[in-house]
This record gives structure tokens, sequence and C-alpha cells, in this order.
């Protein structure tokens, strides 16, 4: 796959590229696939423990050197209102590893009050694979709260993943 590491470090006006650098060019960061995937199915926990909100999908790399942007957008999330600094626990996670921390206390109120938010993030990942992946949020209740819900009443969350070329 083509790179952008031979093209100039800087242009001036009036430079002209060449062929070589107008193809690398053309072929650094394209989006080679897309792969988006509505969930509606509602998830629940009343534990401090991480379970899966229902949100993921799978992608297989074309190339070790792509990236993958993922796009997630969780929608009428919920919290009880347990006690002050309370909320939920986020993670993105790829086959089987927590890789990154979406959130540690989202839907943090001032008070024991019950909230419902959105949870919405993007992570470029570079897994230097070619097989297949699969992408998932894990949450959690965080502190006193009784329980955390996504998707509540059937909304739709989405996930999106996009293989980059590098």
């Amino acid at each position: 796959m083509a790179t952008v590491t031979t093209l100039p470090a800087t242009f001036v006006s009036g430079a002209v590229l060449t062929a070589a650098q107008l193809n690398d060019l053309r072929g650094a960061f394209r989006v080679l696939q897309v792969v988006s995937i509505p969930i509606t199915s509602q998830s629940t926990s009343s534990t401090n423990t991480l379970i899966d909100t229902n949100v993921t999908a799978n992608i297989t790399p074309s190339n070790t050197s792509s990236k993958i942007l993922v796009i997630v957008n969780h929608t009428n999330c919920y919290k009880s209102g347990g006690s002050y600094g309370s909320g939920i626990t986020m993670k993105l996670n790829r086959g089987g590893t927590d890789i990154y921390d979406v959130a540690t206390e989202v839907g943090l109120t001032s008070v024991a009050q019950a909230t419902i938010f959105t949870v919405s993030f993007a992570f470029l990942d570079s897994p230097s694979s070619v097989a297949a992946l699969t992408y998932k949020t894990r949450f959690a209740a965080s502190f006193n709260v009784a329980e955390v819900r996504c998707q509540v009443n059937g909304t739709q969350s989405n996930i999106t993943l996009m293989e980059i070329s590098a």
C-alpha cells in the first residue's frame, strides 16, 4: 500500500508533483471498507462487572498496515439514582481485550438522580492483523448505581468500522 512518506515535507506555490508522488497521495488514507451495524436490543446490568452492551461488529482488514476507525453512538443510556458521584463505566473491546477507556463516570450527577444520556466516541485502532476482528462495547455500573442500561426501550445505537489504508 502506498504511503505519504515520499511526498515533499512542504509544498510551495507553483510546485509540481511527480507521477510517483501523485500515486502515493492517491493511495494513502483511503477508506477500504465500511461495516455499520444498528443495534436496538437493550442491555441491562446491576453490577460493577463489565458486560457486553450488545453493540458489536466484525471486520476483516485487507492489510496488516491498515487502521480501523471505530465510531460508536450509544443512544438512551440510563443510570439509576444510586448516590452522588455514580455513573457508567464503558470500554471498547477488540477480540476479548479492552483497548480503550470510553468513560469512567459518564452520566455523573451531583445528586442521587436517574439520568438518560448518549455516549458517542471515535477511536483509531492499529490492529496489525488480517484476521477477522470483533469490536464491541462493554459497560458496568460504577459506585452505588443500582442499574445501568443501554438502548433503553429499543432505541437504536450504531457501531461503524472503517478500514483505512496506511
